[in-house]
């Protein structure tokens, strides 16, 4: 399998998850829009984003949730997503909120106003309302971790869409962590094998 990747982007919560399985795989950094390379790499993947990934027969999986979800379920031995649908769905649910909710309209509006607006007369109500929704998601993991290890009994692939938000939480300074999420963060964080993988999208 070969992710492809841009540094500090949400695919470091699919790194880690590839990490954590422990299977083979490789990386491989994508180019962002407006740049030479961009045109090739939209012949790899037409929607021009990560992560993606290149599965072992060659078929392309994007959008997060999906190739979360297909990691675990081709990986049943991790555990990595409930047996039962209600277990399942649960897991999902918060899985599909971190990262459509959370993700997409809170951290970017809080980072990226103007694909909000394009005046930049409204760029700081446009971060203000970001802000608001990503700290309403990181107060609602908390509440979800309510002392325990994982969001859920067990380590399931929601907690590595958590994990890419707190990361983004420490490194940026944007939106505050519970002692739960922090908690969280960094017992992911002090695993060697996810550490290693996420920053190595720094040196490669």
């Amino acid at each position: 399998m070969k992710l492809f990747y841009l540094p500090g982007a949400c695919q470091i919560g699919i790194h880690a998850l590839l990490a954590e399985i422990g299977k083979p795989f490789e990386i491989e950094k994508a180019a962002r829009p407006n740049t030479p390379e961009f045109e090739a790499y939209l012949q790899i993947n037409p929607k021009g984003k990560v992560p993606a990934l290149i599965r072992d027969d060659g078929s392309l999986l994007t959008e997060f949730p999906v190739i979360a979800l297909y990691l675990a379920r081709s990986n049943p031995d991790r555990g990595l997503i409930p047996s039962d649908i209600e277990g399942e769905i649960r897991v999902l649910e918060m899985l599909e909120h971190l990262v459509s909710t959370v993700h997409m309209q809170g951290y970017t509006r809080a980072r990226r106003p103007e694909k909000f607006a394009p005046s930049e007369s409204e760029h700081a109500a446009v971060k203000a309302q970001g802000l608001k929704i990503f700290q309403a998601g990181l107060d609602r993991a908390e509440r979800q971790i309510n002392g325990k290890d994982w969001l859920f009994e067990k380590m399931s692939i929601a907690d590595f869409a958590l994990f890419y938000l707190e990361h983004w939480s420490v490194l940026n300074g944007i939106g505050s962590l519970g002692p739960g999420c922090q908690a969280h963060h960094d017992r992911l964080w002090a695993k060697d094998n996810i550490r290693r993988a996420v920053e190595s999208e720094l040196i490669n």
